[in-house]
């Protein structure tokens, strides 16, 4: 008779800051986990009193990067295999359910695990486009990964062995307000442009005039973002500036203007 296999403990880490409207949500989702880890970037707002009552372990951690402060999260934990959420994401029942068979069977064979992001954008959750499937790697073994590499903004998480997807959606928040999106969207553009800088990586005018284009026809119309609506042509017209803006100031950088 083969021997029972015991459930890998499983730690959830969460990076925040000012998130108090919306990391309970997020800790509840996670109720499935052996600990939840919330590092934090001093808040001003009551993000860690909410975390705490809601039995988190709270760290305190000055903001030096996304993927540094994602790294430093998963470090903490005091179990090898971690679930990386942000605050403004949730797991679904269904995605619960997948992550619970997969632990139960001792996460055999994988060294990570990919599932999709559903994004709700102004009420309506977008289910094409750029925007969807959006699959991440979340979950993962830290002893063969983690958030690796030098980028410190749209970091991804990678591992050295097989990769599974899982059924069922991360449910994802990502905008409070479309002034909130903008001002993370150049946010945004801004850091990429200064890494790309710093790697030598130079804007033409091909590139100002080209890439938003490809990046608003492949979303919209390619991977058919039109199903979406209105809600999908603000999203992929948004998206597309996002490039515009961060070809600028990549221009502007490498002429030596500020930003």
């Amino acid at each position: 008779m083969p021997a029972a296999i015991t459930p890998c403990p499983l730690s959830a880490c969460i990076i925040t800051f000012n998130e108090a409207d919306r990391i309970g949500d997020c800790i509840a989702s996670l109720a499935f986990c052996d600990e939840v880890i919330v590092v934090d970037s001093h808040s001003t707002d009551a993000t860690v009193e909410i975390a705490q009552r809601m039995g988190a372990r709270v760290l305190q951690r000055p903001f030096d990067g996304f993927r540094s402060q994602k790294q430093f999260a998963v470090e903490q934990a005091a179990h090898d295999w971690v679930l990386c959420l942000d605050a403004d994401e949730r797991v679904s029942d269904p995605l619960r359910a997948a992550i619970e068979a997969e632990r139960a069977r001792g996460f055999v064979g994988a060294a990570g695990y990919r599932f999709a992001r559903l994004s709700e954008y102004f009420g309506k959750f977008l289910r094409h486009g750029n925007a969807y499937p959006d699959r991440v790697l979340r979950l993962f073994d830290r002893r063969r990964g983690g958030w690796r590499g030098t980028r410190e903004i749209h970091e991804a998480a990678s591992v050295d062995g097989a990769v599974r997807r899982l059924r069922g959606d991360l449910i994802h928040y990502p905008y409070r307000s479309l002034e909130q999106q903008l001002t993370k969207t150049q946010r945004y553009a801004r850091m990429m442009a200064e890494h790309d800088f710093a790697r030598g990586k130079r804007a033409t005018l091909g590139k100002l005039v080209l890439a938003p284009a490809w990046r608003f026809w492949r979303g919209y119309v390619l991977r058919g973002g039109f199903r979406d609506g209105w809600h999908g042509l603000v999203y992929a017209y948004v998206r597309a500036n996002y490039v515009r803006q961060k070809t600028i100031m990549l221009w502007l950088l490498q002429n030596g203007r500020p930003l």
